[in-house]
């Protein structure tokens, strides 16, 4: 990722940076929560990039290297709204974003994003205890967590296998650029399900119940040690 990073800041023929760096216009989370091609499986590791490319652009802002940032973001927004992509969202950028408001999702947790599980002849989901084949790392990994009233409530971003206790859990962020730190929390794997698609996780709670589900207590996992913290971590998901 870092090779691509430093490729597409060298790339020829983008313009003079202005004097700030509006990470908000690439307009990444509205494409990616307004458009379904965005979650499609064929099209997840673009993601994945995309945002890997947009934390990179926030770093080189934070340290005022104001040139660099749009020389990345010129390139983020090409790839955005790329011929190949022609459908993912709209190119007006008339309306100029506060750059605070870039360091936050299009989803919040416990966001109004809803999805399509009242539609008729929707397809039951799948308890991840009982599909087949299994899911792999990268079929997990940058998927959406939904609640069971079908609201957008984070994206797993990393998931921890117990070896001594048996206690495997995806790591679920939820604010920010959803990456882990401190709006994340862990959700036991055997309680989540799947659609039969593969694109989105589903917990069996509410939108209202999932505000109370503790964030992630430490960044250094600590916490899956924890026995007393698991005990009640896990009785908001049962």
């Amino acid at each position: 990722m870092l090779v691509l990073a430093v490729a597409l800041l060298g790339a020829p023929g983008i313009a003079h940076a202005t004097e700030k760096c509006d990470i908000a216009d690439s307009e990444l989370e509205e494409a990616i929560a307004k458009k379904p091609e965005f979650r499609a499986p064929a099209n997840r590791q673009l993601v994945r990039d995309l945002r890997s490319l947009r934390d990179a652009a926030f770093i080189l802002w934070s340290y005022g290297r104001l040139e660099d940032c749009n020389r990345l973001m010129a390139n983020i927004r090409e790839l955005v709204f790329a011929p190949a992509m022609g459908s993912l969202g709209g190119t007006d950028e008339d309306e100029v974003n506060y750059q605070t408001a870039a360091s936050e999702p299009f989803v919040h947790r416990g966001g109004k994003a809803e999805g399509r599980r009242d539609d008729a002849g929707a397809k039951a989901l799948v308890s991840i205890n009982e599909l087949v084949p299994g899911l792999r790392a990268d079929e997990i990994i940058g998927t959406e967590v939904r609640s069971s009233d079908d609201k957008i409530i984070g994206e797993v971003r990393n998931f921890v296998f117990g070896t001594k206790n048996r206690r495997d859990y995806a790591v679920v962020a939820s604010g920010g650029f959803f990456t882990i730190g401190k709006e994340s929390f862990v959700v036991p794997i055997r309680y989540l399900s799947v659609n039969q698609g593969r694109d989105s996780f589903f917990l069996h709670i509410t939108e209202a119940a999932a505000k109370s589900v503790p964030l992630m207590p430490d960044q250094d996992y600590a916490w899956h040690a924890d026995e007393a913290w698991l005990a009640e971590n896990d009785a908001h998901f049962e």
